[in-house]
């Protein structure tokens, strides 16, 4: 199976799936293998204090942040003393929204995308109204999903201080030129904020060839625990002061921190070193193990998805929305005559796990009209998912059409 994914093997890594159900629900989280499960349990049994004591339980506490910061840094290529870690991606983007947003001032400006999950979005549009900055939106590209990277040629300003834009939209798949995006941000000096969260369970990724300042995840979106993080050179995080208790560290990167749970932070290693071992023949160090492991899990992907794709597009009762020329092997479609939530309870019924409503990226379904009407149905494949799988769920879709 050299230069291939071996699905059999990888799957007996997750035991969640002896549920008998089809896991197509992974745009908002993946299943979680045994090895992360293994983990926090393993710290959860172990004496594990608080950071900053002489005694063992608190330096097993340091070895865990530690681990978890090593890790992070080497899935996109960061420093470990550049890894905030946090409670959720959400969390952690108000964090930074509010230790930034002290360095705007009236008729500052920022630039957001509709494409993005609203994560990404209002804690920006929030505190650019407090501070009194000035709101701009790059538009989606209604019939094909995409955010055209020449709006921003008019949206950025010599005023613009930030320009928040997702690698992946976890909705429709679609990934927008982020490295283009930077480039033109940067020629403004601006500061990029780039939501990776949905790309990091199917590609590899490099912070720097993205142009990402700030680069937020989610660990739970590959198969990790509930914990997210945001990646940034240590420079400027030095320069950033976010709310905080008097006592206290003021270092980088703790001083964004406020009592992370440490055992749940266990999870975070094994969850990464689960991506770099998905190719057994894989060798070098584990930012070179995952470069290997991630292409052979794009490579895998890439065919399942389009057949999935080309099958509810072909089918007359389905809309699929967009059509994306780069995407994660993400969809969101409607069935005629059937609201979301109606599908999504049949497809239930059927063994197979979707997502119905508007996948938290509201200001793209309000864009496209279809928040009044429910959303729309979400499916997502992740490394787990089978080809039997896949023609499982294209003939539950097709038999809708009887509805």
């Amino acid at each position: 199976m050299e230069g291939r994914l071996d699905v059999a093997r990888v799957r007996g890594l997750f035991p969640a799936l002896a549920d008998g159900f089809v896991h197509a629900e992974g745009p908002s989280g993946a299943l979680l293998p045994e090895s992360v499960a293994r983990a926090v349990g393993h710290a959860m049994r172990m004496p594990v204090a608080a950071r900053g004591g002489v005694f063992p339980a608190s330096g097993r506490a340091e070895a865990i942040v530690s681990s978890a910061r090593a890790a992070i840094a080497d899935l996109v290529g960061g420093l470990p003393g550049g890894v905030v870690l946090g409670p959720s991606l959400t969390a952690l983007t108000w964090q930074m929204a509010r230790a930034l947003g002290r360095t705007w001032r009236p008729g500052d400006e920022i630039v957001v995308s509709r494409l993005d999950h609203d994560a990404n979005i209002r804690p920006w549009v929030q505190m650019a109204e407090e501070r009194g900055v000035l709101v701009r939106w790059a538009e989606v590209d209604i019939e094909t999903g995409e955010l055209p990277v020449w709006q921003y040629d008019e949206l950025l300003t010599a005023r613009t201080r930030l320009v928040a834009v997702t690698a992946a939209s976890s909705v429709i798949g679609t990934c927008p030129d982020v490295a283009a995006i930077s480039d033109r941000a940067h020629a403004v000096r601006a500061l990029v904020y780039v939501d990776a969260a949905h790309l990091a369970p199917h590609r590899f990724i490099d912070r720097v060839a993205l142009g990402a300042d700030l680069l937020a995840l989610s660990a739970r979106k590959w198969g990790g625990p509930n914990v997210g993080a945001v990646v940034a050179e240590p420079a400027l995080l030095e320069e950033l002061w976010p709310d905080r208790l008097l006592p206290a560290p003021d270092r980088v990167p703790d001083r964004f921190e406020s009592s992370p749970a440490i055992e749940t932070l266990a999870g975070v290693p094994a969850s990464v070193e689960h991506l770099a071992a998905l190719c057994p023949d894989a060798e070098g160090s584990r930012r070179e193990r995952l470069s290997t492991s991630m292409q052979i899990v794009e490579d895998y992907e890439r065919p399942l998805f389009q057949w999935l794709d080309e099958a509810l597009r072909s089918m007359r009762h389905v809309q699929v929305i967009g059509c994306p020329v780069r995407a994660t092997p993400t969809l969101s479609f409607t069935v005629a005559h059937m609201r979301p939530r109606q599908v999504t309870a049949e497809l239930s019924r059927r063994g197979i796990c979707a997502w119905d409503g508007d996948g938290w990226a509201r200001e793209l379904f309000d864009a496209l009209g279809a928040s009044d009407q429910g959303g729309a149905v979400q499916l997502g494949l992740l490394h787990y998912n089978t080809a039997e799988e896949v023609g499982y769920v294209i003939d539950a879709v097709a038999a809708l059409r009887l509805y």
